[in-house]
């Protein structure tokens, strides 16, 4: 998937390094995800076979998201799925933030999963104190569903429970009219 300056690719066995050094391994840029930053390069290639097994079941899509002029990778977004309950995730290396990548990537991400039709819901939460991802989800079209106390262990922050709020895609998001044949028109 193509944006004006983004790739968004299916994560491949190659990808491990550069992942791993732009972001996986940074403190910094992992203190907010669901996963624990990883200490080797074994923990990415892990990782990454986890996540093509996912592709396998069809349960877990997971994307590097590359510079489109450079190929470089420069962050990843995640969507799981749960029958059609979708959660997207997103991270980019500190070297990437408050560039838009991640808002562009959501927004590329987004378009493509109103165009299945099975797909009835799309997600995410974020620790309440992660006031970037907040507003990269509001420019994405997402809303504020619930502001939830004490709702996620995040690993990287000691597996205290935190404050998170989850946003989701309106309603309207998903409306979609069919033609006389029954097929999806959007």
């Amino acid at each position: 998937m193509e944006t004006h300056r983004l790739l968004l690719q299916r994560l491949r066995y190659e990808d491990a390094e550069e992942i791993f050094y732009t972001y996986a391994s940074k403190v910094e840029a992992t203190h907010f995800v669901s996963w624990p930053t990883h200490q080797t390069i074994r923990d990415t290639r892990a990782f990454l076979k986890y996540a093509i097994q996912g592709w396998q079941e069809g349960t877990d899509y997971s994307f590097s998201i590359r510079e489109r002029n450079s190929q470089r990778v420069i962050g990843g977004l995640g969507v799981l799925n749960d029958k059609g309950k979708i959660q997207l995730g997103y991270i980019l290396g500190p070297l990437h933030w408050r560039k838009g990548y991640a808002t562009e990537a959501c927004l590329k991400m987004t378009e493509v999963l109103k165009s299945i039709p099975s797909i009835y819901r799309v997600g995410s939460f974020v620790d309440a104190e992660n006031k970037s991802s907040s507003r990269v989800l509001l420019k994405a079209g997402f809303e504020e569903e619930a502001r939830l106390e004490k709702w996620f262990k995040f690993v990287n922050q000691d597996n205290q429970p935190k404050d998170c709020i989850l946003y989701k895609l309106p309603e309207s998001f998903f409306a979609r009219t069919f033609d006389y044949q029954g097929a999806v028109i959007v």
